[in-house]
């Protein structure tokens, strides 16, 4: 048994030796070959296995010179076979069904496991931004990035005004009659600040 497993060992040593490109080429398309004889052979086979069981289970039918009462006593005699084989067909295809489902399903059951995996335990880590920055683009980040200095500085008059404008805003449509028109038009240019 030890040699066998050191023999098989020296015949993958000696497969992962690099061969040339045309060898493997020549090699696939002799094993295609082979493939397809064996296939042939295969299909031969089976033909004439389907003949002989065919020679075995319905002998050659001798209907000239019957009488009408014999021939119908084969009749029926064929017919009562017939059943049975359907039935047999019937119970074969059930089982070949369940088998399908069955095997279906492992493989639904395979999928399923083989996409399960443990999530690890996190654990908070604070970055800077200049350290995300450079752990996302690596080499091609450069110098540090005050994500402060592009924010907008907002003054404390511009929060009252906002506040003032929500809080004169009442029914709508009081609004929009108020404001359609020119005389709208010009409460909304002064209020803006437009006409100072």
């Amino acid at each position: 048994m030890l040699e066998t497993g050191e023999g098989e060992k020296e015949e993958e040593e000696e497969e992962h030796v690099n061969t040339p490109a045309s060898r493997k080429l020549s090699l696939k398309i002799l094993l295609l070959q082979r493939a397809m004889e064996d296939l042939e052979q295969e299909k031969v086979t089976r033909d004439e296995e389907k003949v002989r069981y065919l020679g075995e289970k319905l002998p050659p039918l001798q209907i000239s010179g019957l009488a009408l009462d014999e021939l119908q006593k084969l009749c029926r005699q064929l017919h009562t076979k017939i059943e049975v084989v359907d039935e047999e067909r019937y119970d074969i295809e059930a089982k070949v069904n369940k088998n399908n489902k069955e095997i279906h399903e492992l493989k639904l059951k395979v999928q399923d496991l083989g996409g399960k995996f443990k999530k690890p335990a996190l654990r908070k880590v604070r970055v800077s931004a200049d350290e995300m920055m450079r752990a996302l683009l690596g080499s091609k980040h450069k110098g540090s990035m005050d994500l402060r200095a592009n924010l907008k500085s907002v003054k404390k008059e511009d929060i009252k005004q906002e506040k003032v404008l929500t809080t004169e805003v009442g029914d709508w449509r009081k609004n929009v009659e108020a404001m359609s028109g020119m005389e709208g038009r010009k409460k909304m240019f002064d209020a803006a600040g437009g006409g100072q």
